[in-house]
């Protein structure tokens, strides 16, 4: 990994997506000499990468001066006191990513200092395969070379993709980061009505996981939007036609997934405030 860290790099909570971060940036070849974690209750997987990389550990590490990123990966409840906690950590060069969910970039810089530049980010669970996508915002405070060195660390894990409105992360929330479940339960269903239908209940399973995991990776290699490609494998008066009547009837499905999406933006706006 190419980026000019200059400083250590604060990894605070590696659980499953501060741990998702840690493996990527090992995989892409970032020094772990420059990487530290914070965690009271580190997981002993992460205790045995870590262990295995020489990486420094524990409830309060010692850095050997400011570092150059926080990655703040802890539960959004945990988030100000942990934030109040490493204030006194940082440096002028400092730049904190957040991946709490529902914290604000002003919640965020609050308990830090005033001039601290803060990178407010919502990755998706995808990320533990390196397919997740990340959306971003800084507030003013961030440059461009600290946007570039927490884009570089993001990638690691997936796509990244920036935004300037700090408002639109609740609907990126509710289409990114909670979307991986909606697809999780398509595939539940998928596997119960291929049951329904007559298929032993491990094949009907089989079936749905290969189903929605193909279909996601020709979507993301083709160079179709998800229309034509639904188009493509619907013949006239064929099979799919039959099912996509049904699930396209009075706009049934598109209707629900509105429904779900507008609920968990409304709930994510709950939350940041």
């Amino acid at each position: 990994m190419t980026m000019a860290l200059t400083g250590p790099l604060l990894l605070v909570g590696a659980g499953k997506m501060g741990g998702a971060l840690l493996e990527g940036w090992l995989r892409r070849g970032l020094d772990p000499a420059k990487i530290f974690i914070q965690d009271p209750a580190l997981p002993d997987a992460m205790r045995r990468l870590a262990g295995t990389h020489g990486i420094v550990a524990g409830e309060s590490p010692s850095l050997p001066q400011a570092p150059a990123v926080i990655v703040l990966a802890v539960k959004p409840a945990l988030a100000e006191a942990v934030l109040t906690a490493i204030a006194p950590k940082l440096g002028a060069g400092t730049v904190v990513l957040s991946i709490a969910a529902g914290r604000t970039l002003e919640s965020l810089a609050e308990p830090l200092h005033e001039t601290c530049a803060v990178v407010r980010a919502m990755p998706n669970t995808p990320a533990a395969v390196g397919e997740g996508i990340t959306v971003c915002v800084a507030n003013d405070r961030t440059s461009e070379s600290q946007r570039t060195v927490c884009e570089a660390l993001l990638s690691a894990v997936g796509d990244v993709v920036w935004v300037e409105d700090e408002a639109l992360m609740d609907a990126v929330t509710a289409v990114s980061g909670s979307g991986p479940a909606y697809v999780f339960h398509l595939a539940e269903c998928l596997a119960e009505a291929g049951i329904e239908a007559g298929l032993p209940p491990d094949l009907a399973a089989r079936l749905a996981r290969a189903t929605v995991a193909g279909a996601g990776a020709l979507l993301k290699q083709s160079e179709h939007d998800a229309a034509t490609l639904r188009r493509n494998v619907t013949s006239p008066n064929g099979t799919t036609a039959a099912a996509l009547d049904v699930l396209m009837e009075d706009e049934a499905l598109k209707s629900l997934l509105a429904r779900a999406v507008s609920a968990a933006a409304k709930r994510s706006r709950d939350l940041s405030s």
